[in-house]
């Protein structure tokens, strides 16, 4: 059978996030406008540093519990990586739709409102009210996704 849109960018989410560096969650996020991709993105450490798969979790070693604490991680969370590579190349993302495999962060939230994303498709919770209050203040369209 063939897919709806959301389920044919959600999976492509999906596999995005299999190049995730995370020792903890795997994340992957596809900005698409107009049903084309504008840029993919899984979390992980910075080009050219060292993977947490390589040297281990700092926030695994310190027992920061998920949701608290995000500046003491050497990762980039997908949402942020799929926005940095669309301006990386030139690519305007307003009014776009973010998909991501896991409901975003506050971080994620504010740069995802300041890129102009105007829809945000996501799978799973994640600890943090204020980032869903903020995306719904700024009238984004909210869809936790529905795998059926």
């Amino acid at each position: 059978m063939r897919p709806d849109w959301d389920h044919y960018f959600m999976e492509m989410a999906e596999i995005a996030k299999t190049r995730s560096t995370c020792c903890r969650r795997q994340v992957g996020a596809v900005i698409v406008k107009n049903k084309r991709i504008l840029a993919t993105g899984y979390n992980g450490a910075p080009s050219g540093t060292a993977h947490c798969l390589e040297i281990g979790c700092i926030r695994q070693k310190m027992g920061i519990p998920s949701g608290q604490r995000h500046e003491l991680c050497r990762g980039l969370h997908a949402e942020q990586n799929a926005i940095i590579q669309a301006a990386y190349h030139g690519v305007s993302i307003e009014g776009a739709t973010l998909y991501v495999t896991l409901q975003p962060c506050v971080l994620c939230a504010k740069m995802a409102i300041n890129a102009g994303i105007k829809k945000v498709v996501f799978k799973g919770d994640y600890p943090d009210i204020l980032s869903m209050e903020l995306l719904r203040e700024a009238d984004i369209e909210l869809v936790q996704f529905d795998e059926n």
